[in-house]
């Protein structure tokens, strides 16, 4: 009997899984094991679920403590018990507040005091589920205290830490780690007692055989604990169930929505859609998953009524009734999407609506749902230790040099030379790797319940205010949560930023509606782009990898875009179906040489696997399970979790129906593996549809407005690429960047017809609040005249006016930055006090002369790569030496291939790829001095030989090869360009500025 054990879950504190607990305590034949955490209930339905399999009773709980010292205990008698247990920790996480020496009233609970705390506060009097817990160490203490005489409150308290010494140590590092301290210097006050070990049942009685009224005081305590949460055939579906007034009525009303909003999206519906609306519709409401589609359509028309961009794709992508009512602009009849994916008669969760917004107005819809939903919470997700990470940490605690720490992180040793403290770094590194190390919030995960959130678990609050549940997704669907997911990313802000951009640069220019996207689709200019990979910028379609896809596949459609962003992912590509479908799509003759089923299966994808459905397609069709049987094979390979035994069913009938149509069993095996390699990265058709629609939508507005669409992605900061690669890019595009300017940027970047101004945010270490008085003085009085006028105007210190006169944002006036430098010296004295109050009656500048001070372009590039990380000048012009004119251009390498050539590039980026020898391969992106972009291959000879260690120029040698198309350059010798000095350094005139 334990009324008090920890798992991991004690996060810094606790040594095992719940897997362990249950493990434990079936060796030791205990009879009742209370799993009660510290100040969490992360693993109490884990716990419930897992202790079904093993012969003792389970209790959960909750160890209330302040820091590592224990309050008391709480058990709960009943499910209404843990929701207030749940309640009382929620309030005080929430709160921040430590928990007083006595509980509060808690009448479904059961609250053990330990017998230590009872006799420092001299607590006497007791509630009636109040009860005072003894352990063996403490039994001593009970002989010779007053509360032997109460007999009718005295319990076993068994405190369950460790199952060892070895984890007792662990236990100690992990203090360390969370105190922050040498592990010498650890108090004893911070951490538990090795003896906090589960005892066998019969040493437990021997220790308590003169005060056996203990145990049965325990037993009886026990008894009167009952909770239950149905997991697996049990489980119930615990979101919101009623979005309106009742079942019936939300059904009409989502009837009502369809009839409603068809016409709109099927102007000349056949018999085929209204068929597939009602047979979508029978099954939501016989399913009971009415409430969860109109809870994603309330969401997304809050988003339209603020204007908000969004996305909706996952698996309810699938869905005609979806697409209907608005929560998706993916019409699953016209790219023939399976209903089944998302919905069928044996699946018991609701199908995935994952809805995008953009980075700006997540926090709002999710404010809007905590405002509207009364049982709403976030999800969390364990951040565990990562082994490296370990190993920094217990190097501290140990207290190793640096250099022996980063030599145990990076792993470049032999464990026969390591001495002993390193070989107990090491050693422990590998037992708490992965352990919970704090509760984080998922990505986008939102729990909307039919009861309250604290019937489940308790909740934290995180920076950003909304209560988040202290459990995972994986533990929510155990127990029938099924997640709304409400994410964020800047794909979508870059859209609706560059609208209002448009807007200001062009007042004139008539932009489609983003709505509207058959426009785009049909639209050659847009496809042309997508033709030839010319996708800076561009949502999910703008990395190297998928600029080659494009060319190899002459991508120009809507399908080919939908097919080239499932085909880039790892279940196709690392199966070497990509190059076959390549192939494949390219020359119709080698089409021929799919087997005949799989082709007349999948002809749109020439007979290969290429999304989530054809595992669906292939499983009914070629192997003849029903749909809903090849969508729990879909889940089952996609790692969900199924009944016991159910995944290796429907392996045993695929192969058994494939043996009976006649199939070799080459074939079978063949096909087998390519599903259960395939199903586990695939993404649903719909999915990869709706990225494609936002790729449609920043596709057309780079076309159009490209300069407008590239300030937009340097606004939103960025994607795939850095901000110098988007600067080169609106240079491609005929726009003059500047730097910062006092008279014309903003905080974020601003364009003025070509003229593009980088935002004064970008400037390293200029202060946000010399921005803001920069921003707030301008907008009120209008531009700065002059240098002095700005220093009458802003409050500014002479170490921040250094910045902006480096960064040359006082250009406008005319005067060499060195000059006004000087200036600034003497007209700003660095005691003098500065206030925002402007000035009455503004004195006379007095002026200097100033002798003859050297600048050159040099000077402005080196301060530009200080302040803002990078030059606006001519990379190439920096050069030590100057370029081989026998150089070729990446325009002009299409009439090199199959040659030896020399380019200079300045790199952008480069990517390491493992083969299948376990080597390294580097793929290459470069820009030429013409600013035309190349891509170079380095094979594991060429890469060990010349790795691409940083940023900069490099004189590219290889021979150029031609894939269907795609031009790059295959590396034999790759060597990094010397630049010119910083000239700063030598230049008498800035040495000799004033200190």
């Amino acid at each position: 009997m334990y009324l008090n054990t920890h798992t991991y879950y004690s996060l810094r504190y606790g040594t095992f899984s719940v897997k362990e607990l249950c493990e434990l305590a079936g060796r030791n034949k205990a009879t009742a094991v209370a799993l009660t955490d510290i100040n969490n209930t992360s693993a109490c339905l884990s716990f419930l679920k897992m202790a079904a399999e093993y012969e003792f009773t389970p209790l959960t709980g909750v160890d209330f403590r302040n820091g590592v010292q224990q309050q008391y205990v709480g058990l709960a008698r009943n499910n209404a018990g843990f929701k207030q247990l749940n309640d009382h920790l929620s309030a005080h996480l929430h709160a921040e507040k430590s928990f007083k020496k006595d509980a509060p009233g808690l009448p479904d609970c059961y609250l053990i005091y330990p017998l230590e705390k009872v006799i420092a506060d001299k607590k006497t009097t007791f509630r009636e589920n109040e009860f005072i817990g003894v352990s063996v160490e403490s039994l001593r203490k009970l002989k010779f205290s007053g509360y032997l005489r109460y007999r009718e409150k005295l319990v076993l308290l068994q405190t369950v830490s460790f199952r060892s010494k070895k984890d007792f140590n662990a236990h100690r590092l992990l203090r360390a780690i969370d105190n922050n301290v040498l592990l010498s210097k650890l108090s004893q006050s911070e951490q538990g007692c090795v003896e906090h070990q589960m005892l066998p049942p019969g040493t437990i009685e021997a220790a308590f055989e003169d005060h056996l009224h203990i145990l049965e005081n325990t037993q009886n305590l026990i008894a009167g604990c009952k909770l239950y949460f149905g997991f697996g055939k049990a489980r119930l579906n615990r979101n919101l169930q009623v979005f309106g007034n009742s079942r019936e009525e939300d059904a009409e009303s989502l009837k009502a929505l369809c009839i409603k909003n068809l016409p709109r999206r099927y102007p000349n519906a056949s018999e085929a859609v209204y068929a597939r609306v009602n047979k979508e519709l029978e099954a939501i409401i016989s399913l009971g998953f009415v409430s969860y589609f109109l809870i994603n359509h309330d969401i997304v028309e809050y988003a339209r009524s603020r204007n908000y961009p969004f996305i909706g794709r996952g698996s309810g992508a699938n869905s005609v009734v979806a697409y209907i009512i608005g929560i998706t602009n993916v019409d699953p009849i016209e790219l023939d999407l399976y209903f089944e994916r998302f919905i069928n008669a044996h699946r018991h969760s609701p199908p995935d609506f994952d809805i995008d917004f953009s980075w700006k107005d997540r926090e709002d819809v999710t404010a809007y749902i905590f405002n509207k939903y009364e049982n709403t919470a976030l999800l969390a997700t364990y951040v565990t230790f990562k082994r490296r990470a370990v190993i920094r940490e217990l190097g501290k605690v140990f207290g190793l040099p640096k250099a022996e720490i980063d030599k145990l992180s990076a792993g470049f040793f032999k464990i026969e030379d390591l001495d002993e403290m390193e070989k107990l770094v090491f050693r422990y590194s590998y037992l708490i790797a992965g352990f919970p190390n704090y509760l984080s919030v998922h990505a986008g995960g939102i729990m909307i319940l039919q009861e309250p959130v604290h019937n489940y678990a308790a909740t934290f609050l995180p920076p950003k205010g909304f209560a988040t549940i202290q459990f995972d997704m994986h533990v929510a669907e155990d127990v029938g949560i099924f997640k709304f997911d409400i994410l964020a990313q800047r794909g979508l802000s870059k859209i609706t930023d560059a609208i209002e951009i448009i807007k200001q640069n062009q007042p004139g220019a008539v932009v489609e509606d983003m709505e509207n996207v058959s426009v785009f689709k049909n639209d050659p200019n847009v496809n042309h782009l997508l033709r030839t990979g010319d996708c800076m910028g561009v949502f999910y379609v703008e990395s190297p990898a998928m600029r080659g896809l494009f060319i190899k596949l002459q991508t120009e459609d809507y399908l080919g875009l939908v097919a080239a962003s499932s085909i880039i992912r790892p279940g196709v590509s690392n199966g070497g179906m990509k190059e076959e479908y390549i192939k494949r799509h390219r020359d119709p003759e080698r089409r021929k040489q799919a087997h005949p089923v799989m082709y007349e299966i999948m002809p749109d994808t020439y007979g290969i696997m290429v999304y989530q459905e054809d595992v669906l397609k292939v499983a009914h069709f070629f192997a003849g399970l029903s749909l809903e049987e090849a969508d729990v094979l879909r889940r089952g390979m996609s790692g969900k979790k199924l009944a016991e035994g159910e995944f290796d069913r429907l392996e045993a009938k695929f192969r058994s129906n494939c043996r009976e149509k006649g199939y070799s069993e080459q074939l079978v095996e063949e096909v087998w593996n390519q599903v259960l390699s395939f199903a586990g990265y695939a993404f649903p058709k719909g999915h990869s549809a709706s990225y494609a629609v936002e790729s449609y939508q920043s596709l057309y507005l780079k076309y159009y407005f490209p300069l407008e669409f590239m300030v937009a992605c340097l606004n939103n900061g960025g994607g795939f690429y850095d901000v110098e690669t988007y600067i080169q890019e609106i240079r491609k595009c005929g726009g003059r960047v500047h730097a910062p300017c006092i008279n014309k940027s903003d905080h974020h970047t601003v364009i003025y017809g070509k003229d593009v101004y980088l935002g004064l945010g970008y400037i390293k270490e200029l202060e946000i609040k010399v921005v803001q008085h920069i921003l707030e003085n301008r907008n009120f009085f209008g531009p700065f005249s002059s240098f002095d006028d700005f220093i009458d105007r802003v409050p500014v210190s002479i170490e921040q006016l250094s910045i902006l006169l480096k960064i040359d944002a006082f250009r406008f006036t005319g005067v060499d930055k060195h000059h006004l430098l000087w200036k600034a010296f003497f007209k700003l004295s660095r005691s003098k006090t500065r206030t925002d109050q402007q000035l009455l009656f503004r004195p006379p500048h007095r002026d200097f002369e100033l002798p003859e001070l050297a600048h050159s372009f040099l000077i402005d590039a080196y301060d530009q790569m200080e302040l803002l990380g990078f030059s606006l000048h001519d990379h190439f012009r920096l050069l030590k030496n100057p370029m081989k004119n026998s150089a070729v251009k990446a325009a002009d390498l299409q009439n090199f291939v199959g040659k030896e050539i020399e380019i200079y590039g300045n790199l952008i980026t480069a990517k390491r790829t493992a083969t299948v020898n376990r080597e390294y391969m580097v793929f290459g992106t470069f820009f030429d001095p013409a600013g035309d972009i190349f891509d170079t291959v380095q094979f594991p000879r060429a890469a060990e030989r010349f790795p691409l260690h940083s940023k900069g120029i490099y004189l590219c040698r290889g021979k150029v090869v031609n894939e269907l198309g795609y031009l790059s350059v295959t590396i034999n010798r790759i060597e990094r360009q010397e630049t010119v000095g910083d000239p700063r350094f030598v230049n008498s005139a800035w040495k000799a500025l004033p200190a």
